[in-house]
Protein backbone atom coordinates (compact mmCIF):
# COMPACT_ATOMS: atom_id res chain seq x y z
CA UNK A 1 0.00 0.00 0.00
CA UNK A 2 2.81 2.14 1.20
CA UNK A 3 4.21 1.54 -2.57
CA UNK A 4 1.22 2.36 -4.50
CA UNK A 5 0.80 5.49 -2.56
CA UNK A 6 4.76 6.64 -3.03
CA UNK A 7 3.81 5.94 -6.53
CA UNK A 8 0.81 8.11 -7.08
CA UNK A 9 2.50 10.84 -4.97
CA UNK A 10 5.78 10.49 -7.46
CA UNK A 11 2.75 10.79 -10.17
CA UNK A 12 0.82 13.40 -9.33
CA UNK A 13 4.80 15.76 -8.50
CA UNK A 14 5.35 14.89 -12.33
CA UNK A 15 2.39 16.34 -13.39
CA UNK A 16 3.27 19.33 -11.29
CA UNK A 17 6.36 19.54 -12.87
CA UNK A 18 5.03 19.55 -16.32
CA UNK A 19 2.32 21.76 -16.13
CA UNK A 20 4.07 24.34 -14.24
CA UNK A 21 1.94 24.17 -11.37
CA UNK A 22 5.34 24.44 -8.80
CA UNK A 23 8.67 25.60 -9.97
CA UNK A 24 11.29 23.05 -10.95
CA UNK A 25 13.64 23.12 -8.07
CA UNK A 26 10.40 22.41 -5.69
CA UNK A 27 8.88 19.67 -7.93
CA UNK A 28 12.77 18.27 -7.57
CA UNK A 29 13.23 18.81 -3.91
CA UNK A 30 9.97 16.94 -3.03
CA UNK A 31 10.36 14.11 -5.70
CA UNK A 32 13.69 13.26 -4.18
CA UNK A 33 11.58 13.23 -0.43
CA UNK A 34 9.48 10.29 -2.36
CA UNK A 35 11.57 8.72 -4.61
CA UNK A 36 13.08 4.81 -3.28
CA UNK A 37 16.86 5.79 -3.29
CA UNK A 38 17.00 2.05 -5.12
CA UNK A 39 15.07 3.53 -7.94
CA UNK A 40 15.92 6.61 -7.92
CA UNK A 41 17.85 6.84 -11.54
CA UNK A 42 14.86 5.11 -13.16
CA UNK A 43 12.25 7.60 -12.15
CA UNK A 44 14.82 10.60 -12.62
CA UNK A 45 14.98 9.47 -16.15
CA UNK A 46 11.46 8.76 -16.65
CA UNK A 47 10.29 12.02 -15.32
CA UNK A 48 12.72 14.19 -17.93
CA UNK A 49 11.66 12.51 -20.75
CA UNK A 50 7.66 12.59 -19.73
CA UNK A 51 8.60 16.47 -19.30
CA UNK A 52 9.57 16.71 -22.70
CA UNK A 53 7.19 14.83 -24.39
CA UNK A 54 4.86 16.82 -22.10
CA UNK A 55 6.50 19.93 -23.81
CA UNK A 56 5.77 18.95 -26.62
CA UNK A 57 2.32 17.79 -26.71
CA UNK A 58 1.49 21.09 -25.05
CA UNK A 59 3.11 23.17 -27.29
CA UNK A 60 0.95 21.33 -30.14
CA UNK A 61 -1.94 21.59 -28.03
CA UNK A 62 -1.41 25.17 -27.81
CA UNK A 63 -0.52 25.86 -31.71
CA UNK A 64 -3.26 28.40 -33.27
CA UNK A 65 -5.15 27.44 -36.09
CA UNK A 66 -3.00 29.68 -38.35
CA UNK A 67 -0.19 27.27 -37.17
CA UNK A 68 -2.09 23.77 -37.62
CA UNK A 69 -3.26 25.61 -41.12
CA UNK A 70 0.54 26.47 -42.32
CA UNK A 71 1.80 23.16 -41.26
CA UNK A 72 -0.39 20.96 -43.04
CA UNK A 73 -0.40 23.57 -46.13
CA UNK A 74 3.44 23.09 -46.01
CA UNK A 75 3.84 19.41 -46.18
CA UNK A 76 0.91 19.35 -48.53
CA UNK A 77 2.38 21.61 -50.72
CA UNK A 78 5.67 19.29 -50.51
CA UNK A 79 3.60 15.80 -51.21
CA UNK A 80 2.14 17.70 -54.14
CA UNK A 81 5.20 18.68 -55.54
CA UNK A 82 7.16 14.99 -55.27
CA UNK A 83 3.99 13.55 -56.51
CA UNK A 84 3.53 15.84 -59.68
CA UNK A 85 6.91 16.92 -60.27
CA UNK A 86 7.38 14.66 -63.21
CA UNK A 87 4.77 16.58 -65.26
CA UNK A 88 5.63 19.98 -64.17
CA UNK A 89 7.07 21.94 -67.46
CA UNK A 90 11.23 21.74 -67.29
CA UNK A 91 11.30 25.50 -66.35
CA UNK A 92 8.89 24.78 -63.22
CA UNK A 93 11.01 21.54 -62.45
CA UNK A 94 14.23 23.81 -62.29
CA UNK A 95 12.48 26.79 -60.41
CA UNK A 96 11.90 24.39 -57.96
CA UNK A 97 14.87 22.75 -57.03
CA UNK A 98 16.40 26.45 -57.03
CA UNK A 99 13.74 27.59 -54.47
CA UNK A 100 14.28 24.35 -52.31
CA UNK A 101 18.08 24.86 -52.59
CA UNK A 102 18.06 28.67 -51.57
CA UNK A 103 15.45 27.71 -48.44
CA UNK A 104 18.13 25.09 -47.56
CA UNK A 105 20.75 27.91 -47.78
CA UNK A 106 18.51 30.50 -45.72
CA UNK A 107 17.79 27.62 -42.64
CA UNK A 108 21.55 26.43 -42.79
CA UNK A 109 22.81 29.94 -42.15
CA UNK A 110 20.42 30.19 -39.30
CA UNK A 111 20.66 27.06 -37.70
CA UNK A 112 24.32 27.41 -38.03
CA UNK A 113 24.07 30.53 -35.50
CA UNK A 114 23.00 28.10 -32.95
CA UNK A 115 24.54 24.43 -33.71
CA UNK A 116 27.37 24.65 -36.53
CA UNK A 117 27.18 20.82 -37.50
CA UNK A 118 23.49 20.72 -38.27
CA UNK A 119 23.53 24.16 -40.00
CA UNK A 120 26.46 22.80 -42.28
CA UNK A 121 24.58 19.20 -42.95
CA UNK A 122 21.07 21.10 -43.63
CA UNK A 123 23.85 23.22 -46.27
CA UNK A 124 24.94 20.05 -47.45
CA UNK A 125 21.92 18.41 -48.58
CA UNK A 126 20.83 21.79 -50.13
CA UNK A 127 23.78 21.13 -52.22
CA UNK A 128 23.36 17.64 -53.17
CA UNK A 129 19.58 18.57 -54.44
CA UNK A 130 21.50 20.92 -56.85
CA UNK A 131 23.49 18.49 -58.08
CA UNK A 132 21.03 15.16 -57.64
CA UNK A 133 17.99 17.11 -59.17
CA UNK A 134 19.76 18.55 -61.89
CA UNK A 135 21.21 15.26 -62.95
CA UNK A 136 17.51 13.81 -62.83
CA UNK A 137 16.08 16.66 -64.89
CA UNK A 138 18.67 15.78 -67.29
CA UNK A 139 18.55 12.36 -67.37
CA UNK A 140 14.20 12.73 -67.27
CA UNK A 141 14.22 14.65 -70.42
CA UNK A 142 16.43 12.46 -72.75
CA UNK A 143 19.58 15.10 -72.16
CA UNK A 144 22.37 12.51 -72.12
CA UNK A 145 24.91 14.63 -73.64
CA UNK A 146 28.39 14.48 -71.89
CA UNK A 147 28.53 18.42 -72.08
CA UNK A 148 25.10 19.41 -70.67
CA UNK A 149 26.28 17.06 -67.85
CA UNK A 150 29.47 18.54 -67.24
CA UNK A 151 27.97 21.49 -67.71
CA UNK A 152 25.95 21.05 -64.98
CA UNK A 153 28.84 19.78 -62.71
CA UNK A 154 31.02 22.74 -63.40
CA UNK A 155 28.04 25.70 -62.87
CA UNK A 156 27.48 23.51 -59.05
CA UNK A 157 31.06 24.08 -58.77
CA UNK A 158 31.34 27.24 -59.14
CA UNK A 159 28.74 28.11 -56.95
CA UNK A 160 30.45 25.86 -54.04
CA UNK A 161 33.46 27.64 -54.41
CA UNK A 162 32.13 31.21 -54.33
CA UNK A 163 29.07 29.97 -51.49
CA UNK A 164 31.95 28.20 -49.61
CA UNK A 165 33.94 31.16 -49.47
CA UNK A 166 31.15 33.94 -48.79
CA UNK A 167 29.53 31.73 -46.10
CA UNK A 168 33.00 30.44 -44.83
CA UNK A 169 32.29 26.94 -45.12
CA UNK A 170 35.37 25.69 -46.32
CA UNK A 171 34.83 22.43 -46.92
CA UNK A 172 32.45 23.25 -49.21
CA UNK A 173 34.71 25.80 -51.03
CA UNK A 174 37.58 22.35 -51.09
CA UNK A 175 34.56 20.58 -53.00
CA UNK A 176 33.82 23.22 -55.44
CA UNK A 177 37.62 22.98 -56.67
CA UNK A 178 37.23 19.25 -56.61
CA UNK A 179 34.09 18.82 -58.53
CA UNK A 180 35.97 21.74 -60.93
CA UNK A 181 38.82 19.18 -61.89
CA UNK A 182 36.41 16.30 -62.11
CA UNK A 183 35.08 18.77 -65.33
CA UNK A 184 38.62 19.12 -66.20
CA UNK A 185 39.11 15.34 -66.55
CA UNK A 186 36.22 14.61 -68.00
CA UNK A 187 37.15 17.53 -70.78
CA UNK A 188 40.60 15.41 -71.36
CA UNK A 189 38.94 12.57 -71.87
CA UNK A 190 36.48 13.25 -74.42
CA UNK A 191 38.52 15.95 -76.26
CA UNK A 192 41.91 14.22 -76.36
CA UNK A 193 43.04 10.84 -77.83
CA UNK A 194 45.01 8.57 -75.64
CA UNK A 195 48.08 11.09 -74.83
CA UNK A 196 51.25 9.39 -73.63
CA UNK A 197 52.44 9.87 -69.59
CA UNK A 198 54.52 12.86 -70.04
CA UNK A 199 51.54 14.91 -72.10
CA UNK A 200 49.20 14.11 -69.16
CA UNK A 201 51.74 15.31 -66.73
CA UNK A 202 51.76 18.75 -68.87
CA UNK A 203 47.89 19.20 -68.72
CA UNK A 204 47.83 19.03 -65.00
CA UNK A 205 51.24 19.76 -63.36
CA UNK A 206 51.06 24.01 -64.78
CA UNK A 207 47.69 23.63 -63.44
CA UNK A 208 49.15 22.56 -59.97
CA UNK A 209 51.43 25.31 -59.89
CA UNK A 210 48.75 27.81 -60.68
CA UNK A 211 46.69 26.94 -57.52
CA UNK A 212 50.19 27.11 -55.41
CA UNK A 213 50.52 30.61 -56.47
CA UNK A 214 47.15 31.79 -55.70
CA UNK A 215 47.68 29.90 -52.75
CA UNK A 216 50.55 32.23 -51.62
CA UNK A 217 48.48 35.21 -53.84
CA UNK A 218 45.46 34.82 -51.57
CA UNK A 219 47.02 33.98 -48.13
CA UNK A 220 47.20 37.85 -46.75
CA UNK A 221 43.78 38.77 -47.53
CA UNK A 222 42.75 35.32 -46.41
CA UNK A 223 44.14 32.36 -44.79
CA UNK A 224 41.00 29.94 -45.09
CA UNK A 225 41.31 30.25 -48.60
CA UNK A 226 44.51 30.19 -49.22
CA UNK A 227 44.57 26.90 -47.16
CA UNK A 228 41.75 25.69 -49.64
CA UNK A 229 43.85 26.50 -52.58
CA UNK A 230 46.84 24.94 -51.16
CA UNK A 231 45.13 21.65 -50.73
CA UNK A 232 43.50 22.25 -54.14
CA UNK A 233 47.79 22.18 -55.56
CA UNK A 234 48.86 19.34 -53.47
CA UNK A 235 45.42 17.12 -55.12
CA UNK A 236 46.66 18.32 -58.91
CA UNK A 237 49.96 17.10 -58.25
CA UNK A 238 48.73 13.80 -58.29
CA UNK A 239 45.91 14.25 -60.97
CA UNK A 240 48.28 12.77 -63.45
CA UNK A 241 48.58 9.18 -61.84
CA UNK A 242 44.93 9.16 -60.52
CA UNK A 243 43.60 10.85 -64.55
CA UNK A 244 45.85 7.61 -65.73
CA UNK A 245 44.64 5.13 -63.64
CA UNK A 246 40.83 5.88 -64.63
CA UNK A 247 40.87 7.20 -68.41
CA UNK A 248 43.83 5.34 -70.11
CA UNK A 249 44.99 1.61 -70.59
CA UNK A 250 48.64 2.65 -70.36
CA UNK A 251 49.76 1.86 -66.60
CA UNK A 252 53.26 0.43 -66.61
CA UNK A 253 55.17 3.44 -65.11
CA UNK A 254 52.11 4.40 -62.97
CA UNK A 255 53.33 2.54 -60.08
CA UNK A 256 57.10 4.30 -60.37
CA UNK A 257 55.23 7.85 -61.49
CA UNK A 258 53.33 8.04 -57.89
CA UNK A 259 56.74 7.24 -56.05
CA UNK A 260 58.67 10.15 -57.62
CA UNK A 261 55.49 12.15 -57.57
CA UNK A 262 56.00 11.36 -53.71
CA UNK A 263 59.30 11.37 -53.05
CA UNK A 264 59.33 15.24 -55.33
CA UNK A 265 56.42 15.78 -53.30
CA UNK A 266 58.26 15.70 -49.86
CA UNK A 267 60.91 17.56 -51.17
CA UNK A 268 59.09 20.67 -51.99
CA UNK A 269 57.05 20.62 -49.02
CA UNK A 270 60.07 20.46 -46.86
CA UNK A 271 61.97 22.87 -49.03
CA UNK A 272 59.84 25.22 -49.39
CA UNK A 273 58.39 25.09 -45.24
CA UNK A 274 59.18 28.19 -44.11
CA UNK A 275 57.00 29.83 -47.23
CA UNK A 276 53.86 27.49 -47.77
CA UNK A 277 53.26 27.41 -43.76
CA UNK A 278 53.14 31.15 -43.31
CA UNK A 279 50.63 30.87 -46.15
CA UNK A 280 48.02 28.63 -44.40
CA UNK A 281 48.69 28.96 -40.46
Amino acid sequence: MNEERRQTIVKEIDYWSRSKLLPQQYCDFLLNLYVDPDQEEDPKRRQASSRGIGKAVMAVGQASGKQWLLTFGFFTLISLVVLYFNAFHPLLQIGVVAAAVVISLIISQRVRKRNEATGLVIGGVGMLLMLGAGMYILKFHGVEEWYWQASLLGFCSVFWIVYGISARIHILHLCGWVASLLVYAWLLSRLTDSPAWYGIQLYWLPLSGLFGWASWFVHQWSKPVSAVLFVTCALVWFMPELYTMLFTMENDWLQLQLLIKIALGGVLLFAMRKKWIVWVA
